[in-house]
């Protein structure tokens, strides 16, 4: 009778942690460092969509957003020059330059949008518009020619626009411009990021990630 008592209370309590636990979704991402709240406090009992307008919360970072845009696919902008080639069309095979504007114009097809994607969505975009009714199963490759340039200002010999080398870091965008100069705070480095469309400013340690049309700004040292 004891026995049948104990799993009865053992049944009670594992219910009531099961019940708990029905409540507390995590779900991460495929990198596994992004952790999503799935169902905020007093959403029991009441239609939710839980992936409609989920709470991201980083793992392991913290600060303004740019901070954890240094990882994921090179998105294209303004200013990458891009080597177009449709396999039996050498009047479309060519160098584009993304305008001002995030496009690109192909002949027959017109504008096409480049801001924000990849060189493999742009290729399918080139290649759906042009087998829609010009070029009958196009085959198009789409290749960086030239990512946009940084640009680096402040306490270094020779600032300006460089263009950009891929996997660079505020350490190498230096050399590149010549070197600290005589009057700079080297620990001290600015980088203004567009992300989303808002710009943001933070401070950087020299090996922190640079990306295409970052600005970076070399303090002075007043002592």
């Amino acid at each position: 009778m004891q026995s049948r008592s104990m799993q009865l209370t053992l049944c009670f309590v594992s219910s009531l942690f099961l019940a708990g636990c029905a409540h507390v979704d995590e779900r991460w991402s495929d990198a596994g460092n992004v952790q999503v709240a799935a169902e905020p406090p007093g959403a029991r009992g009441h239609a939710y969509h839980a992936w409609s307008e989920p709470t991201v919360v980083p793992v392991g970072l913290s600060g303004p957003r740019a901070v954890a845009d240094t990882d994921g696919p090179y998105l294209l902008d303004s200013g990458d020059k891009l080597r177009i080639f449709v396999y039996g069309q050498p009047n479309l095979s060519r160098v584009y330059t993304v305008d001002h504007d995030g496009w690109i114009t192909v002949p027959l097809i017109g504008a096409v949008k480049a801001r924000g994607i990849t060189t493999f969505d742009l290729e399918h975009s080139i290649k759906r518009k042009l087998g829609s009714q010009y070029v009958k199963d196009p085959h198009v490759t789409v290749d960086m020619q030239q990512n946009r340039p940084f640009f680096i200002l402040g306490e270094v010999r020779n600032g300006g626009q460089y263009p950009y080398v891929s996997g660079m870091t505020v350490k190498t965008a230096v050399a590149i411009a010549g070197g600290f100069s005589e009057r700079a705070e080297e620990g001290r480095v600015e980088i203004t990021r567009r992300v989303n469309g808002v710009i943001e400013r933070l401070e950087v340690p020299d090996d922190y990630v640079v990306k295409p049309g970052d600005t970076l700004k070399v303090y002075e040292r007043f002592f």
